[in-house]
């Protein structure tokens, strides 16, 4: 099996070059190599969304993708962050502070087994991310938490808690307009 480097920005810190295989998925250099097991491996299809990781773009905005189908080397030279990095840390790597998002999931239980949980923590936080550049109205919330969420899976049906949960954080951080 042919390696070739790696090297990208993962939750803030440069990693690589690292010599790792051509066909290796995402998700598999995520734990293995990293000890970042936060994404789980869901269905393995890119059904679920369970394994999801943020891809912060050139021009600021970001993006879900799905690290059970995606290799390694798609990732080369991106900013990525796992559900790992959304905590504010101290020196010794204890967190010291949730990010809203993962704060209000816990604040309103929005989980129950919690498997699924990363990958609506990170749909919800590119849906914060989104509408800081530009809030959504009142009317059009339903649709635009959908839009989001919509795509992923909670065995235990979860799914009203993480939709609320994701209404009041967007709505406490000022992102829904009236009309």
């Amino acid at each position: 099996m042919a390696n070739r480097p790696l090297q990208l920005t993962l939750n803030g810190q440069s990693v690589g070059p690292v010599d790792i295989p051509d066909d290796l998925p995402m998700i598999d250099y995520l734990h293995e190599y990293k000890n970042l097991t936060g994404s789980r491996l869901g269905c393995g299809q890119g059904i679920c969304h369970a394994c999801v990781v943020i891809v912060d773009n050139p021009d600021g905005t970001s993006e879900e993708v799905r690290t059970c189908i995606t290799g390694a080397h798609y990732f080369e030279g991106k900013k990525v962050r796992t559900i790992e990095g959304h905590a504010t840390r101290d020196e010794q790597g204890q967190v010291t502070e949730l990010n809203p998002i993962q704060q209000r999931f816990v604040d309103e239980f929005a989980f129950q087994c919690s498997y699924c949980a990363p990958g609506f923590v990170n749909a919800a936080t590119v849906l914060v991310e989104k509408l800081q550049r530009q809030p959504t109205v009142h009317s059009k919330l339903e649709q635009v938490i959908e839009d989001s969420l919509g795509h992923h899976v909670c065995r235990c049906t979860g799914y009203v808690r993480y939709y609320n949960a994701t209404r009041n954080v967007l709505t406490d951080l000022g992102l829904v307009k009236e009309g």
